[in-house]
């Protein structure tokens, strides 16, 4: 390992407001040391001609026309609420309790 997998994991802790005990460090210290060693281990790769990539395969919405069509006429489609109050709003069952309407 190099001098840059050394990491304080008491100073880190203590900076993140944690309480550690010695096996709890001595594990993490451990831990980060694998992973460090493992990320410089990837910095020996050669990756010359490789474009950067934020993701395996090519990322695209799919997009459709935005058309305006003929929608159902109200009174079809206020015929299936289980309510309404003055015509106008959709009157559900009571979800939260105390938020009753009248």
């Amino acid at each position: 390992m190099s001098n840059t997998s050394q990491i304080d994991v008491g100073y880190v802790a203590k900076l993140a407001r944690l309480e550690l005990d010695d096996a709890s460090k001595d594990k993490l210290q451990h831990d980060l040391e694998e992973i460090l060693a493992y990320i410089e281990e990837l910095g020996e790769l050669d990756v010359d001609g490789i474009e950067p990539t934020a993701h395996a395969l090519p990322i695209y919405n799919v997009m459709r026309e935005d058309v305006s069509k003929p929608s159902f006429e109200r009174e079809v489609m206020l015929k299936n609420a289980p309510g309404t109050v003055d015509d106008e709003l959709l009157k559900v069952p009571q979800v939260l309790p105390g938020e009753g309407m009248s």
